[in-house]
């Protein structure tokens, strides 16, 4: 489907029959439910101390104590690399020929000090309507909602036509490995699938802490970082000349920064200005969203939106100076000055020609660009199609009654940049709400909403059924 998204409407019967599968399904496993997501939050699983192991362990016992043969449930992990295991499981389904659904879920989480929360951050506290933890939100909730839904589609006997897939994997926060390369590479046939679900939707509550908005992820801009480096014979700082290391980058970064890459959207983007400019409170911004639908050369509109960095980032590639380093001695020409710069680049766009780019702008061949790392593989947003819309409309439609559905791209980076490579098409889509302070994902004192992870929880149980049993 190309430039807008399209609308799905639900018939009686079928919002009939949402309801009365989510009231059973509200009715039991709410509490094994909490149980469960404790066990996997409580379990410490940072890079420095953690397991993603233990809790991959955790869950698969989970899974086997619902009636999964050890067959298929299995923990893997490489030799030089014990402690990040992962969990791989499958629930059969009844035509061998459908294409699986990929449930993936990252289980590793970011650094926590005991000294700077308020909580502890290995111990789930629930206070005042919230659930507080490190890994709360990012990711255990959404990995402790997948491993609950395939618990309870086994003790319900629900027979899905595809094979779904569970894959909780380790690494996506940093540290020295990632698990879904890794996986990809080694257990093809277990990441094979039609299309997958992930993390990244952007979903967001209001200010009162009610729903506003449900996303879906549809592809995410590519990280690099690019070291820019200057070198110089240098001298004595009493003789100075106009060859200076530290000029030349300093002039060169300083042409980055005026610089602003053009504006490309695609089909993710159009969706999210044109569904997002029927919320916005200002009217302004609401037209330049429209306009940018209409004309996305359209240079007054790109000026509006791009006042806010989230929307900016959105419309284009965009790449900062992170860190600079120069010199050797106060009183010393400087031989080297050296920086590096982040760039964050629109899917479909190859870091080797963004490299180009950046010698065009900094305009100064002392400047020598190179690329930091290897390249995150390269590949296009997947498609919006109603295969994927209309199930995750349906349910949506229920249990958020006039809340918008939106389509974005995702600024950041998540696992999915690799399963998208791979031909696994792969969508953001959770249905967990954050606050407008984002939850505090990756700070200090992380939490979710009681209310919202209940939601997401029952959002995925039904959408992934509605998925499993479709053409």
């Amino acid at each position: 489907m190309r430039g807008k998204t399209k609308s799905f409407l639900l018939t009686a019967a079928a919002l009939s029959a949402l309801a009365t599968t989510s009231a059973k399904a509200q009715d039991s496993g709410e509490a094994a439910f909490r149980g469960l997501y404790k066990e996997l939050v409580e379990i410490n699983t940072t890079a420095s101390v953690g397991s993603c192991t233990a809790a991959a362990q955790a869950m698969g016992a989970r899974l086997k104590a619902a009636g999964f043969p050890d067959s298929d449930v299995r923990v893997v992990f490489p030799d030089e690399h014990p402690k990040a295991g992962a969990l791989l499981a499958t629930l059969h389904g009844k035509d061998p020929k459908a294409g699986a659904i990929l449930l993936m879920a990252h289980i590793d989480v970011v650094e926590a000090k005991r000294e700077d929360w308020a909580r502890d951050p290995f111990k789930l506290v629930e206070e005042d309507g919230y659930f507080y933890a490190r890994g709360a939100s990012d990711d255990k909730a959404m990995a402790a909602i997948f491993t609950d839904s395939l618990v309870r589609y086994k003790q319900e006997g629900f027979k899905p036509r595809r094979d779904l897939k569970l894959a909780l994997t380790c690494g996506e926060e940093g540290g020295q490995f990632n698990s879904v390369p890794w996986l990809l590479e080694k257990y093809p046939e277990a990441m094979k699938a039609d299309f997958a679900l992930n993390e990244g939707d952007d979903s967001q509550l209001d200010e009162k802490g009610q729903p506003r908005l449900l996303g879906i992820q549809v592809g995410e801009k590519v990280y690099m970082d690019y070291n820019l480096e200057v070198t110089n014979a240098g001298g004595h700082s009493s003789r100075p000349v106009k060859d200076n290391a530290i000029y030349h980058l300093a002039n060169g970064l300083a042409r980055l920064g005026a610089y602003d890459f053009p504006i490309a959207l695609n089909d993710a983007t159009k969706g999210y200005y044109e569904q997002s400019a029927r919320i916005e409170p200002d009217p302004e911004v609401a037209a330049a969203m429209r306009a940018m639908v209409k004309d996305p050369a359209d240079a007054a509109a790109a000026a509006i939106l791009a006042r806010d960095p989230g929307r900016n980032s959105m419309m284009r590639t965009t790449c900062v100076a992170t860190m600079v380093e120069a010199g050797h001695a106060p009183n010393a020409l400087p031989q080297r000055a050296k920086a590096n710069v982040n760039c964050r680049i629109l899917p479909g766009n190859d870091p080797k020609v963004v490299r180009d780019q950046l010698e065009q702008i900094v305009a100064d061949p002392a400047v020598k660009i190179t690329l930091a790392a290897d390249p995150d593989p390269v590949s296009p947003p997947p498609p919006l199609t109603p295969r994927i819309m209309a199930p995750a409309t349906k349910v949506a439609a229920r249990i958020w009654p006039g809340v918008p559905f939106i389509p974005a791209m995702l600024t950041g980076a998540t696992d999915g940049r690799f399963t998208n490579a791979a031909g696994v098409p792969t969508y953001g889509l959770s249905g967990l709400m954050s606050g407008v302070d984002g939850d505090h994902i990756h700070g200090l004192n992380e939490r979710i909403q009681v209310k919202a992870l209940m939601n997401g929880r029952q959002f995925l149980y039904e959408v992934v059924k509605l998925y499993a049993d479709g053409k």
